[in-house]
């Protein structure tokens, strides 16, 4: 159901808020078990400069996971996301507690899945998104499919489009490059 150009940079330039699943996401979706029980995850560092380019931009970025990791809570406080809710299989709850934390509407929030379990917020937010390898049943119902996969920089291909129809992106870049 992916919509047209232009009412996908009207539905960007309203995005104050960006909300991401972990698992399938923000990783590939694979979770490495190694012989004590421990889990290993991976993340894409284009994915995290994504994330830390809307958080530099004065925009708001939450995770919301099924599953609960101290991997997931180590890499977001590393990239400056405040708002992290693991462990809910139900996330309506958890996006509610965010919308009205930081006084943010459902129009102009922007949600990033991949699976069933993203369904229920998929269907209300202002802005719904997926990963180029999201189940069927949640590329049908998204506004856009990306052209990158989970954990392969799909979260850094929606992070630049929405600064970009916000004429944020250059200010960005600038942050960076001076950084240097």
């Amino acid at each position: 159901m992916s919509v047209d150009e232009k009412t996908l940079q009207e539905k960007l330039k309203k995005i104050k808020l960006l909300v991401l699943d972990v698992d399938g996401v923000m990783t590939d979706g694979r979770i490495l078990l190694n012989e004590l029980g421990g889990e290993i995850r991976c993340f894409d560092v284009k994915d995290g400069i994504g994330i830390r380019s809307v958080v530099l931009s004065g925009l708001k970025v939450a995770v919301i996971s099924g599953r609960v990791s101290e991997v997931v809570k180590r890499r977001c406080e590393r990239l400056g996301v405040e708002d992290v809710y693991q462990g809910y299989q139900n996330k309506l709850e958890p996006l509610r507690k965010i919308l009205e934390k930081n006084g943010i509407g459902l129009e102009e929030t922007c949600y990033l899945g991949d699976d069933l379990i993203d369904v229920p917020v998929l269907g209300i937010v202002g802005l719904s998104a997926c990963v180029a390898d999201a189940v069927p049943e949640v590329k049908e119902i998204c506004d856009y499919v990306c052209a990158n996969g989970g954990g392969r920089g799909a979260v850094r291909e929606v992070a630049q489009m929405i600064l970009k129809a916000q004429g944020k992106w250059e200010n960005i870049l600038k942050l960076f490059i001076d950084e240097q």
